[in-house]
């Protein structure tokens, strides 16, 4: 029995560029292409979205000066370059994808259409939505719970290289205490930034529970969805521990 069975992933773009810190990591590809083909063969549906920040950062960018409408429209190019990429990983490994995007791009992916996005996980395809939301101010971290809420999703999970939330940076201070479940006001209150407050908002509205796990320990992926208490379970409910 899944606890989880239909799945929307989200995987920043920092987690495909390994230890190199930029780029795209063939070995990260093909671990990250087992894993979810490890969950679909349990029976799960899933869909994935993608960061773009170990290629372009909109966000940086427009720091610097860029114009940040020109800036955002990069990253989301950025995403989909990733999105081709674990696209290829995962067809390697005989699954069945779809990439649609949230930008025109005929010749590239589909366009995201609900209806057709549904319909290809029920058919037991592997959905990876590109180009963010489509629009600039807008992070991947909204555009994967905005499509969660689409297609309804049992539960986003966001893959971390970090083991769940933390009340401090783990890789800044040692003595970072992990929460085991913690509700989405108190991530707002403590400004714990799982997800940016947008992401976090719809999630909270829509009562759609966050998993934030690490996604380079091996088999944590199946392990939650099947039961297991992994990571840090985000939710509606007023007490955190």
């Amino acid at each position: 029995m899944l606890k989880y069975r239909r799945i929307l992933l989200k995987l920043s773009g920092e987690s495909l560029a390994g230890e190199d810190g930029y780029g795209i990591s063939p070995a990260m590809l093909d671990r990250y292409a087992e894993e979810i083909r490890q969950v679909l063969e349990l029976g799960a549906e899933i869909a994935l979205v993608i960061g773009g920040g170990n290629i372009f950062r909109g966000m940086s960018a427009a720091a610097e000066n860029m114009d940040r409408v020109q800036a955002d429209q990069m990253g989301m190019l950025a995403t989909v370059i990733n999105a081709l990429a674990l696209q290829d990983a995962l067809e390697r490994k005989g699954i069945f994808t779809r990439l649609m995007s949230a930008i025109k791009m005929e010749q590239v992916a589909e366009p995201f259409i609900r209806r057709r996005a549904i319909r290809h996980l029920e058919k037991g395809r592997v959905v990876i939505f590109g180009a963010g939301t489509g629009n600039p101010y807008f992070t991947t971290d909204t555009a994967a719970s905005l499509r969660a809420i689409e297609i309804e999703a049992d539960v986003i999970i966001k893959g971390t290289r970090v083991d769940g939330v933390y009340d401090s940076d783990p890789e800044k201070n040692p003595a970072a205490e992990m929460y085991s479940n913690i509700s989405y006001q108190d991530v707002l209150t403590k400004n714990l930034r799982v997800m940016d407050l947008t992401a976090i908002t719809l999630c909270r509205e829509n009562l759609l529970p966050l998993v934030v796990m690490n996604m380079n320990i091996e088999n944590n992926f199946s392990r939650l969805v099947t039961g297991d208490t992994v990571g840090t379970l985000v939710h509606r409910g007023a007490d955190s521990d």
